[in-house]
């Protein structure tokens, strides 16, 4: 009840204090930046109460705050945080890739592997065949050819099939889960990213081939430069994951401030190079974090995740707001039955892909149990790679963005709590952690 109060106090406040400011960029969005931490933090900690992760209260408020519903947060002021989310997405990547272990990317890389081909490839095949039988339901199938049907429906799946590094990373760090779900969890989902990217590159090559664009907008595809995008980030990534690791080993000062300095130069650099940012910090926190002393890279990451916290509040309420509460609501019929044969797949495929991995055995039978999970959610790299499709197919790119935003909404949400909930019954919390949590919740 406390946490309610608190939320209506500051909306109040918001809308008492909003119409005395002066439109305008720092204004409007630093308002906006300071009420998302606090209203947010304050819905996440009302979710706890109800045994729900944090950051699906973050993502509820940003819903309810956001354009699409309040209106407290306006359309222009979620677009002048853009900085903020993709600050995020660099902290969260660099942690991701800090994450990883030589050991255990040289010991588990095959059964990575493995797990995502198989699993990627049954949820793809999945939503494609899915959408082909719904096509006369579907905005942007309507009035084609089979061909054309075919080939959109494989360029929706390709980008559906996304999981989510930001929600897996955000739910590790508030758990402190460790263990084979966790581990083989992130690995799956960091790999994941690469293979998406290729393939969405691909598919979008093939969709220009047999649905070919008219006039302006028709673009050969590049694949020069897509693969330096690729090719390119690990070079880069391992440049500045090198440099890094110099100044943990000779200056080791004011790491806090010098975490957000790589997250957001990194990113910069990598856009100024032309290379995938994602990529590019997950290599450079991987590179770091492995050749620097153990004590240095953890002073690292702890410096890190403690600059990461209220940006991952406001990152996480951003997502919602970004989603439309009219088209959920109208695409609702195809949002769900998408929603549930995604889930399928991802079970399916992954439980093949543990299976054709050897992960056979009793001690990994809380990977083939729970892994599935861990693959639900969808959040800020999946928004990207369906504005990348609307940018580079306009005709039917914006329909196939609204459908998917609808899905991204339901996944992000149930996704996390799918995920807390198997990282718990696999026992992989640590006590002290869970205990934690449950005097929290009572206290809520």
């Amino acid at each position: 009840m406390r946490r309610i109060f608190v939320l209506m106090l500051l909306l109040g406040a918001m809308q008492l204090i909003q119409p005395l400011g002066t439109p305008g960029y720092g204004s409007q969005a630093l308002l906006a930046f300071g009420f998302l931490v606090l209203g947010a933090y304050a819905a996440g900690e009302l979710a706890t109460s109800i045994r729900i992760p944090k950051l699906v209260g973050y993502i509820i408020a940003g819903v309810a705050f956001g354009p699409s519903a309040l209106g407290t947060v306006s359309t222009d002021a979620v677009s002048d945080l853009a900085p903020v989310s993709s600050l995020a997405i660099a902290l969260i990547a660099f942690l991701a890739g800090a994450e990883l272990r030589w050991s255990e990317v040289r010991e588990h890389g095959g059964t990575i592997l493995r797990i995502l081909v198989s699993e990627l490839g049954v949820t793809l095949v999945a939503l494609t065949a899915l959408l082909m039988a719904l096509r006369s339901y579907v905005p942007f199938l309507r009035g084609g050819t089979p061909v054309e049907a075919l080939v959109l429906s494989l360029l929706f799946a390709s980008i559906a099939v996304v999981h989510s590094p930001a929600v897996t990373m955000a739910l590790l760090t508030e758990t402190r889960a460790r263990g084979p779900v966790s581990r083989t969890t992130l690995g799956v989902v960091l790999f994941s990213d690469v293979v998406v990217v290729l393939m969405l590159t691909g598919t979008l090559a093939l969709v220009r081939v047999l649905v070919p664009l008219r006039g302006a907008d028709a673009a050969p595809v590049a694949y020069g430069s897509v693969a330096w995008e690729v090719g390119g980030a690990v070079l880069v990534g391992a440049a500045l994951g090198g440099l890094v690791a110099l100044y943990l080993r000779f200056l080791r000062r004011e790491l806090f401030l010098f975490a957000v300095i790589v997250a957001f130069f990194g990113a910069e650099i990598a856009k100024l190079m032309h290379v995938e940012p994602l990529l590019t910090l997950i290599v450079a926190g991987f590179v770091a974090k492995n050749i620097s002393a153990p004590e240095h890279g953890a002073a690292l990451v702890a410096a890190m995740e403690r600059a990461a916290a209220p940006v991952f509040v406001v990152f996480f309420a951003l997502a919602g707001a970004h989603v439309s509460v009219a088209d959920l609501v109208q695409l609702w019929p195809l949002v769900l039955p998408l929603a549930l044969v995604r889930a399928f797949g991802i079970w399916a495929g992954s439980g093949l892909g543990a299976r054709w991995a050897g992960l056979t055995g009793d001690a990994d039978a809380g990977v083939r149990r729970y892994l599935w999970a861990g693959l639900i959610s969808q959040a800020g790299v999946a928004i990207g790679l369906a504005s990348v499709v609307a940018e580079a197919y306009p005709n039917r790119g914006g329909q196939i963005r609204s459908l998917f935003l609808a899905l991204v909404a339901v996944n992000e949400a149930s996704g996390a709590i799918l995920f807390r909930r198997a990282l718990e019954r696999s026992g992989e919390i640590p006590a002290n952690v869970a205990a934690q949590l449950k005097l929290e919740q009572a206290r809520t």
